[in-house]
C-alpha cells in the first residue's frame, strides 16, 4: 500500500490558485514529487519481481522444456503451461493475462529484444494484438490506484 497525504494547493484545477503563497506551493510539489517516487517505486519492484521470475520454469521443469524443444515444439505441453505462468507472451492470444499491465509489457519487449540479439543478433519486429497495450494501460492505472490511499493533510 502507498499511503500519501490530501494536496490540492498545487493544482489550479483543485484551488484558488491566487491565495496560495509561495511557501505553500513548495510545500504541495515537494509531496507530490514524493508521491511519484513512491508510484515508481511501486512500478520499480514490480519490475524487479518480473526479472526475478522471467522464465523460470524454464529451469524448474527443465525435462519437460527440452522435450518440447528437441520436437521443435511440435509436442507443446511444457509451452502451454509455460505460457500460462509467465506474463509476458503477448503476441498470442492465451498468453494475455486478463490483467495485462505496462510490466508485462516491458518484460515482453526485454524477452524479444535479449532474445533476437543475442540468437540472431536481430530483433523481428514486435507489435501487440489491437487493444493489448490500451488494456495494459488501463491496467496499470487501475493497479496503481488500487495500492494508493490518501490521508488528511
Amino acid at each position: 500500500m502507498i499511503t500519501i497525504k490530501q494536496s490540492q494547493t498545487a493544482d489550479t484545477r483543485t484551488c484558488d490558485a491566487a491565495s496560495v503563497s509561495k511557501e505553500t506551493l513548495r510545500a504541495g510539489s515537494v509531496r507530490h514529487i514524493e508521491d511519484v517516487r513512491l508510484a515508481l517505486g511501486f512500478f520499480a519492484s514490480m519490475l524487479h519481481r518480473a526479472a526475478a521470475v522471467h522464465d523460470v520454469d524454464k529451469l524448474t521443469d527443465l525435462d519437460s522444456f527440452h522435450a518440447d524443444f528437441i520436437t521443435s515444439f511440435k509436442q507443446h505441453g511444457w509451452w502451454d503451461r509455460h505460457r500460462s505462468l509467465n506474463r509476458h507472451h503477448l503476441t498470442l492470444a492465451d498468453g494475455v493475462p486478463a490483467d495485462v499491465n505496462l510490466v508485462d509489457v516491458l518484460d515482453f519487449i526485454a524477452d524479444c529484444v535479449m532474445a533476437g540479439k543475442a540468437r540472431t543478433g536481430e530483433v523481428y519486429p514486435l507489435c501487440l494484438p489491437p487493444g493489448v497495450l490500451e488494456r495494459a494501460f488501463d491496467n496499470t492505472v487501475a493497479l496503481l490506484t488500487g495500492v494508493v490511499t490518501v490521508e488528511n493533510a
